[in-house]
């Protein structure tokens, strides 16, 4: 593999991980942006066309999805879900552009569990009041460092799980193109160095991408968010909806 395709390359004395965020960041902002824009324009009558429609397909998956898994006190947790998960999505598929992907930076997919960690705690206390410090001694006081350990579990198992799939990821591929590129030198021989690497890599290696680019993309996005989901909603309270709010909906 060429040295860009490395991990924590420095660009401008940054991780180029962290410069490639700040870039999805901004594309998912410009995305927003026209789509609010065109939302404005739009007659509020008429059937979505285009780039609202594939928007208005979006937003109603994931508050079908967040209605589905987390209950009704967090329906309004939707657009949060869905930013989260365009920005992991874009992450993980930003290796097909042989640019670093944010993913392989740690820090990235910690501060995405990050998120949800907080997310926990903040419903616990909101829900919980003061039975949140209670929490930690159940069901005995004697459990207190290992509750107090467990704690962390969310954010290390989500954290590392996107992390090592994309290295996984990378360093898988970076093995096979080394050696379709020593299998390449060998058959073209005869053309000069450098060039004779490149003519069996790209018929090989793009089906495989499919798979740790795209495919898996999609899988580590879907298993985020539906365990985030999973994590928040557990703590809080699971009583059914009341039928005023039914009749809203």
């Amino acid at each position: 593999m060429n040295e860009e395709l490395l991990p924590s390359q420095q660009i401008f004395g940054l991780h180029g991980e962290i410069i490639i965020s700040l870039v999805i960041v901004f594309i998912i902002f410009i995305f927003s942006l026209i789509i609010f824009i065109k939302l404005k324009k739009a007659d509020p009558l008429a059937k979505p066309k285009g780039i609202l429609h594939l928007a208005e397909i979006g937003v109603e998956a994931i508050d079908n999805l967040v209605k589905g898994q987390m209950g009704w006190r967090f329906k309004n947790m939707g657009g949060y879900f869905l930013a989260i998960a365009l920005f992991i999505f874009l992450s993980f598929i930003f290796g097909l552009t042989g640019l670093p992907s944010p993913m392989s930076y740690y820090m990235v997919p910690f501060t995405m569990a990050l998120f949800t960690f907080i997310l926990i705690h903040f419903n616990r206390a909101k829900y919980r009041k003061w039975g949140y410090f209670h929490a930690f001694i159940e069901p005995f006081a004697p459990f207190l460092p290992i509750n107090l350990l467990s704690m962390w579990a969310p954010i290390i198992s989500l954290s590392f799980r996107m992390f090592c799939n994309s290295l996984a990821g990378w360093a898988i591929m970076s093995i096979i193109y080394s050696a379709l590129q020593s299998v390449s030198a060998s058959i073209f021989a005869f053309l000069p160095a450098g060039l004779n690497t490149i003519f069996i890599a790209p018929f090989v290696t793009s089906w495989l991408h499919l798979y740790f680019d795209l495919f898996s993309s999609v899988i580590q996005t879907l298993v985020f968010i539906m365990l985030s989901m999973i994590f928040i909603a557990q703590e809080g309270p699971g009583d059914e909806e009341p039928a005023a709010v039914k009749a809203q909906a």
